[in-house]
């Protein structure tokens, strides 16, 4: 591996004025999942993963880490972003906001490997970043030496890798839940509570860089005169960095900045729904209600807000407490008889 950045600047990260919570000695089956469910805070979870075969290998070098994941590739071809030097291992929007600033390729990841390496001492080199690779189908065998065990406490949670040279996730949210293991490399964690969405400037809801909106803001220069807000979201986030091992829970919703420190990182991330998957991502909800209710005059939209505080927003309790059972409908509880009753009403609806 390259010699390490200054501890110093790492730890500073962007400025931002919190450090993320730490637990240690916890053991890899036998996360508290429930507690860290019900704080609804990040947490780093110190060595929790510090004996995978992954993580054992990389501490050897580069290369050893390289060829443990050779030894589990089964062929297939990846899908990966690759930009020149002007992407600077910032995969994002193109400078109009209408597209974006990398290309995606497919090849084996055996080549993506070799050209992570090839380039591992240039000062700039290309981005090579393989996102959200699914393990059991395409490094089948890798997981039996390579796993937090989520499914033993009930999680469904397929576990998901992604690889690359120094490259930066620019900060986004994810829907689901998340624990993301740095398992080669060092990565520093910038984190940030859902209600700073108003000082992170997101992007284009589409395209995106990797599925959902980014950040605007370049936190290695911040541009405080187009952004001026961001200073009051680095008074409330948080940051970390964390070393191969190590992993850190990530509620949903939380904005997270991810960076990568070496010329070559592996992570292993879990993501996994509070709720059964018969429940639909609200991300739906989102675009709906931006063609159904964002451009109605003001009167009428702080009646809508109302009306979601009482059926939506508001205790369910609430909203259906003058009902009897029978009467009940979509204000029931939902089961998966109900879920698919209201999805074909949807559907029949938007149709029409």
């Amino acid at each position: 591996m390259n010699a390490r950045a200054d501890d110093a600047t790492i730890d500073a990260g962007v400025g931002v004025a919190g450090r993320l919570h730490e637990l240690h000695g916890l053991k890899a089956d036998a996360l508290p999942i429930d507690e860290l469910l019900a704080r609804g805070e990040p947490v780093v979870l110190r060595g929790i993963a510090r004996d995978w075969e992954l993580v054992t290998e990389g501490m050897r070098s580069m290369h050893a880490a390289m060829d443990c994941l050779r030894r589990h590739d089964n062929g297939q071809p990846v899908t990966y972003s690759w930009g020149g030097q002007d992407v600077r291992g910032r995969p994002f929007y193109n400078d109009d906001l209408t597209g974006l600033n990398f290309e995606v390729r497919r090849s084996g990841l055996s080549q993506v490997l070799d050209g992570i390496a090839a380039h591992a001492d240039d000062a700039s080199p290309p981005t090579y970043y393989v996102a959200s690779l699914l393990i059991d189908t395409r490094l089948p065998g890798l997981r039996a030496g390579n796993d937090l065990a989520l499914a033993a406490q009930g999680i469904e949670a397929p576990p998901s890798i992604w690889i690359g040279n120094r490259v930066t996730a620019s900060c986004h949210y994810d829907a689901m839940n998340n624990i993301a293991v740095c398992a080669v490399g060092r990565r520093r964690f910038t984190l940030f509570p859902p209600e700073q969405i108003h000082n992170l400037y997101p992007g284009p809801l589409d395209p995106t860089p990797g599925g959902q909106a980014v950040s605007l803001v370049d936190f290695d220069k911040p541009d405080f005169t187009r952004f001026p807000r961001f200073r009051d979201a680095l008074a409330a986030g948080r940051s970390a960095v964390l070393e191969p091992g190590d992993a850190v829970f990530i509620p949903s919703l939380w904005w997270h900045h991810v960076q990568a420190l070496e010329a070559f990182n592996v992570l292993v991330n879990y993501w996994w729904s509070s709720v059964p998957a018969y429940v639909p991502t609200p991300m739906h909800a989102l675009y709906h209600a931006i063609w159904a209710l964002r451009d109605r005059p003001a009167r009428e939209k702080q009646a809508w807000r109302e009306v979601f505080e009482h059926y939506v927003f508001g205790p369910p309790e609430t909203a259906r407490e003058q009902l009897p059972p029978q009467a009940q409908g979509a204000l029931g509880p939902i089961d998966e008889t109900l879920a698919r009753q209201l999805r074909a009403m949807l559907i029949a609806k938007l149709n029409r």
